[in-house]
């Protein structure tokens, strides 16, 4: 059985996540701050750690800080109020595996859960290369699941924008990131996909550098964006001629929710832009 830690100064949060946890199967105990949590840890190590960031004593920023070189430390999920950017950022700095701003959906925290505990033991941790508000950029390892980790951050950073931009620019970023990762990274954690957002006063870029060698777009035949004017589903006939599943919509529907989609000669580098206002 998988055992939780739940740290978090709220009884009643506490009480609930508690109550979750158990009926969900894992055994599960609690710490009402950040210095009970890391005396309980060294004490009684646990697979997974339910961090909330401010506590007293020793906030949850730094217990992750304290437990970022341990050989022992549980994977952590940051649970907080404060969804500021800076915080999210800082949290991914100090190596936290997920994000959920409260109030928590439990469900979903339960799937997040068990989602943190299936991953790789030793997946590599997202890197931040820098961590302004308008200028965030991240060394990210070649696994899918690092999609929806990524994405819990950028959705704080574009808090202020219309949900329907902000939808579209996720939704763009999904298609790209997840482009860069399985057919530049090849699914290969070791290496990583570099990540910049950057954000000025009429504008928002994603700019996602993969570590492979490239494509041609006359080699994408298999995808819509490679039809003739005069045969808009020429790609579904090849990929059913090669086996392949049905798709193959994926970079045309992203060309179609952003402004500008740019990518270098080598075709392992796309710039995407939306401009605001």
């Amino acid at each position: 059985m998988k055992s939780i830690l739940i740290a978090d100064d709220d009884k009643v949060s506490c009480h609930l996540l508690r109550g979750v946890f158990k009926a969900a199967g894992f055994a599960v105990s609690t710490a009402p701050d950040g210095r009970a949590a890391l005396r309980q840890l060294k004490k009684t190590p646990c697979d997974l750690l339910v961090l909330d960031i401010w506590m007293p004593h020793i906030n949850g920023l730094e217990v992750l800080a304290m437990l970022r070189n341990e050989p022992t430390a549980p994977r952590v999920i940051v649970m907080t109020s404060d969804g500021t950017p800076a915080t999210m950022l800082q949290a991914v700095r100090e190596h936290a595996y997920q994000y959920v701003t409260k109030p928590v959906d439990p469900a979903a925290l339960v799937e997040m859960a068990r989602d943190a505990l299936a991953a790789r033991p030793a997946a590599p941790p997202i890197e931040v290369i820098s961590g302004q508000n308008n200028w965030v950029e991240l060394l990210v390892p070649c696994e899918l699941g690092v999609v929806d980790r990524i994405e819990a951050v950028l959705i704080r950073l574009e808090a202020d924008l219309s949900p329907e931009i902000r939808d579209n620019m996720i939704q763009a970023f999904r298609e790209l990131l997840n482009n860069a990762i399985e057919w530049g990274g090849k699914l290969d954690p070791n290496l990583k996909v570099r990540i910049s957002y950057v954000r000025a006063r009429k504008m928002l870029m994603y700019r996602i550098a993969d570590p492979g060698t490239g494509f041609k777009f006359e080699g994408l035949t298999h995808a819509a964006i490679s039809n003739p004017e005069n045969n808009p589903i020429e790609h579904s006939d090849i990929r059913e001629a090669k086996g392949i599943r049905p798709g193959g919509l994926g970079l045309l529907l992203t060309k179609s929710l952003v402004d500008e989609l740019v990518y270098n000669e080598a075709h392992n580098e796309v710039i995407c832009v939306k401009y605001l206002g």
